[in-house]
């Protein structure tokens, strides 16, 4: 019901982040990251990991959640997504670490997850040895550690690089049109940030979510082991799955450069405005605006393709001052 993901061969070229980006599909790729220390220290031992990162932890906060044991280590809802199904702390890495070896052996063990710590934050010190060759260094790393815990589908604006460093996880990814099949949960109401799809991959004859088995034809799965990295395109859907009972990811966020205009950091404001502006009209308005939006925005043809160059304004390409007049205009509307 799955294939596997295409896999990317790095051996130092230059163009290697061009290339890997080309046609915005997920690639895996083996070995990027085998050279890290950190990857050393996982590949040892759990304790050795662990003793490693306590070693460098300056003692800033992060942010973890711990699930109770019968949550199965899923992030996401208790009930009918009636409430979150973990309780969130503010901790240090040092006290994260401490916890999960202390629950290592634990047959019920609670979910624990260290979610998007910025290294710079609370290990600087690691940032020297521990670069990817193709990304700007200006990109900043994140850290993700837990135990048997599973993320459900969600998706990123961002390009993502993500590097396991200790343990192994399984990602499943769907591509964006999946949407429709993978039930996802409240915008408003969503357990990190992101909504999530609340259909489980592991029960896919849940009569809840019939429509999971479809997207399970189109899902795209990888299995990492320390060392090796996927390539995740922004708006792909990705269930993430740690297998071992200590893992450890690293990951990078970025958006290549816009152009001249001034193009805001997310893309989810102009969603949600979509939403209130037009899910509500009658049909036949619907229908009349997703012909406006498909024609300006989102079709293949130059909706100024007839006029001058210098009358196109805001069909054009923008550049900061206009980009500044659309916003402005925005605002009046609003």
């Amino acid at each position: 019901m799955s294939a596997p993901i295409e896999e990317f061969r790095f051996d130092g070229q230059p163009e290697a982040l061009e290339a890997l980006v080309a046609g915005a599909r997920p690639r895996v790729i083996r070995g990027l990251v085998k050279h890290w220390p950190l990857v050393a220290m996982g590949r040892q031992s759990d304790q050795a990991f662990a003793s490693h990162l306590i070693a460098h932890d300056n003692g800033t906060t992060v942010d973890a959640l711990v699930m109770p044991p019968e949550a199965d280590g899923v992030v996401g809802y208790r009930g009918d997504v009636e409430a979150f199904n973990f309780s969130h702390y503010k901790v240090t890495v040092t006290q994260v670490l401490q916890r999960l070896l202390a629950s290592i052996d634990q047959d019920q063990a609670p979910g624990i997850a260290l979610q998007s710590a910025t290294i710079a934050a609370c290990l600087p010190k690691l940032l020297a040895e521990h670069a990817v060759p193709m990304l700007d260094p200006a990109i900043p790393p994140r850290l993700w550690i837990g135990n048997r815990v599973t993320t459900p589908a969600h998706f990123d604006e961002y390009q993502n690089i993500a590097c396991v460093v200790c343990g192994a996880r399984r990602f499943t990814l769907f591509p964006p049109e999946q949407v429709r099949n993978l039930y996802v949960g409240p915008l408003d109401f969503a357990p990190t940030g992101a909504a999530i799809s609340i259909a489980r991959l592991d029960r896919p004859d849940d009569p809840r979510f019939p429509r999971l088995k479809l997207a399970l034809e189109h899902a795209l799965v990888a299995g990492l082991e320390p060392g090796d990295a996927i390539y995740i395109p922004p708006m792909w859907w990705h269930h993430v799955a740690s297998l071992g009972k200590l893992n450890a990811l690293v990951n990078y966020w970025w958006k290549p450069p816009q152009g001249k205009g001034l193009v805001p950091n997310t893309r989810l404001g102009g969603l949600l405005h979509a939403i209130l502006l037009f899910k509500s009209l009658p049909e036949p308005e619907r229908a009349a605006w997703r012909e406006l939006l498909d024609y300006y925005v989102f079709g293949d043809d130059d909706p100024a393709a007839h006029l001058p160059e210098e009358k196109r304004g805001w069909l054009g390409e923008l550049d900061a001052e206009q980009s500044m007049k659309l916003l402005e205009r925005i605002r009046q509307y609003l």
